[in-house]
Order: structure tokens, then sequence, then C-alpha cells
């Protein structure tokens, strides 16, 4: 295969995301990196060079902020490693490697044994840049599944834009969104999201630009139902059975939205694509046919009529059926910023 088919789909997640990971997963010639990015994030991508066994690191140490959900007793739907029993990691014990947790139980039954493989051929890899070391595993897996187009896709995903495009020029995105509001009540209901929500709460609250910054004064001066969150185990009552609001998450996929189709307004019009959750299920066939062409694969007709029948359709107009008549309208005024940005890309997706 050649690198050149490599594909990134982007978005605010809660979008359609997860069956569309499915959806190409289907596909004979589609290699379904399911939540890689999400998986592997800044660890694996550090300035400079480094070797095989360093990179093999990035890919086994478990992502701190899922272990640390895992460990509460909050999970997210997401992790598809923890559903099946019989497997050699742990979260108590081992910890789940980064690359176990969604991405090789996406693509195997044997997700241990899968790992073995990668591990056993990227630690004689030799130094050099990160993205070279991605570019070899995703040929590697590739070549591993006889599949000819790459494509990545994780939720919460627009803030890697231009890190991607970065390392990997060549490459092209799909702007994949969802209406406002819809997605919003689903990420309220979402763990991850009520978690990502709080995160932002205590930034806000103490003032840094990441948690990472945080003194142990700022710690101890959030309030009790805050702090536990930044240790390594938190009671999942702070998140499971928190009264949130719905509108703060329109604010966010507004905010996401927003910042996605900047990032993407800089890829040339070649790379880039938009596709709306609501059109996938409008038109199945014709936004399929038309994701396979962008992505570099044959829209096969069989592919076509399963993935046509995996999607969805009871998810739509879920904010109108589920909120009150005047949550509703502040949920949509505060998607108003995502909605207008949108429609600039896409005239279907004003709302």
């Amino acid at each position: 295969m050649t690198l050149r088919n490599l594909t990134f789909v982007v978005g605010t997640g809660r979008s359609g995301s997860t069956a569309l990971s499915r959806i190409l997963n289907s596909h004979p010639d589609v290699l379904s990196l399911n939540e890689y990015m999400a998986s592997v994030g800044d660890a694996a991508f550090p300035e400079g060079v480094l070797s095989g066994a360093e990179f093999w690191e990035a890919l086994f140490r478990p992502t701190p902020y899922f272990a640390g959900m895992l460990r509460s007793g909050v999970p997210m739907p997401e992790f598809l490693y923890t559903r099946t029993p019989g497997g050699r990691y742990d979260p108590e014990t081992t910890g789940i490697p980064a690359l176990s947790l969604m991405v090789l139980p996406h693509l195997s039954d044997d997700p241990d044994g899968l790992l073995d493989e990668v591990r056993a051929a990227v630690v004689e890899w030799p130094v050099r840049a990160a993205a070279a070391h991605h570019e070899a595993l995703f040929g590697l897996l590739a070549a591993r599944f006889g599949r000819s187009a790459v494509v990545e896709r994780s939720g919460y995903s627009t803030g890697w834009v231009p890190r991607l495009r970065a390392a990997f020029p060549y490459a092209k995105f799909v702007h994949l969104h969802r209406d406002g509001p819809d997605c919003a009540l689903s990420m309220s209901r979402h763990s991850g999201y009520r978690v990502i929500t709080l995160m932002r709460e205590i930034a806000e609250r103490t003032g840094v630009e990441s948690l990472g910054d945080l003194t142990e004064e700022q710690v101890r001066s959030l309030p009790p139902d805050l702090a536990p969150l930044l240790g390594e185990r938190f009671d999942p009552a702070l998140v499971r059975d928190r009264d949130f609001p719905v509108r703060p998450f329109g604010d966010l996929w507004s905010e996401l939205v927003v910042q996605g189709v900047r990032f993407l307004d800089d890829v040339p019009t070649g790379q880039r694509m938009t596709l709306g959750y609501e059109d996938l299920l409008d038109a199945p066939h014709d936004e399929l046919t038309r994701l396979a062409a962008f992505v570099g694969v044959e829209p096969d007709p069989r592919w076509l009529k399963d993935a046509s029948a995996r999607l969805d359709h009871g998810r739509r107009d879920s904010a109108r059926k589920q909120l009150t008549t005047a949550e509703y309208e502040g949920l949509r005024e505060a998607c108003t910023k995502g909605a207008r940005a949108l429609s600039q890309t896409n005239p279907r997706a004003g709302g």
C-alpha cells in the first residue's frame, strides 16, 4: 500500500463517529483505526527522533486519562478491551495498553495476540521521527489485514488537525458533524464528556492552560467535588450522579465545531470534505459512495447495503423530543455559532 491513502475523520464526537468507524471497518479495503489518536495522544508525537523501542513504549503505556476513569469505575462505551473477559491486561494491576483499549479490539478478536505481533516488529525499528514511526505502523497493520487505505477516526479530535497536517501533509480530512442540540445532549450523558467538562471547569477556576501546570496550592483551592478528580482514583458518583445542565455542552459543541472549521479551512480543497450525520441518514448510499471515493476505495455494493443497515435513525431530533421547550431553545442558542460556521462549509448543516 501507499500511505498517500491516509485519511483522518475529525469532529466533536457523539456524532455517529463510532458507527462510522464500524462501517469503515467492514469495507474490505479500509484499515479502520478506531480512536487511535485519542489513545496514543501527545506522548506518541514527541519532538525530535525516537527509537522503535521508545515508540513502542508510547503505544504500550496506558493512557493516564482513560486509566483513571477505569480505576474509578467510570468507563466509556468506547472502551472495547474491557468488554471481553479473559484478557491479559487489567485496569487495576497491569493497566491496559494504550493501543489495546480501543484500537486493536476493533481490528481483531485477539487483541493481545495482535499486540504481541506489533511489538515484535516495532521494537526493531530504527531511530526516526515520530511521524515516520506512525506511518510504518499504519503500513504494518494495513499489510497485516490486507487493506489499501487507512482511515483514523477519534472523537473530540478537531484540535488535532494542525499537528496531523504537520506530521502528514499529504493526508486527507473528513469533518464529521451532527445536529448541534442532538450532539450536545448526547455529550451531556456520556461519561467522557462529563469528565471533560469538569476538567475544563478546573482549568477555568485556576486559570491554567494545562492541568499539568496546576500547583498543589491551586488543587487545594478547588471545591471538594472537583479536587478528587485530579487523583489516580475518584468516587464515580462525582461524575455519574452529578446534575449537569445541558447548555454548557452546547457551548462546547460550538467551540469544537468553530475550531474544526477554522483549522480545516487551511487544508487544500482536494484534501478535505464534510460529512453530516443527518445527510448520512437521509442518503446513505450517496454519502458513503462519496466518502469511499474521497478515501480512495471502491464503493463495494455489498458494503453499501450492509453499511446502510448499521445506521441508527432513532437518534435524530433526540434533543427536541427529550428536552423541555425552554431547555431546547437554550441549547439551540448555545449551538448558534457552531451551526453558523458549519453552514459556511455545508449549506445543509445550517439548522
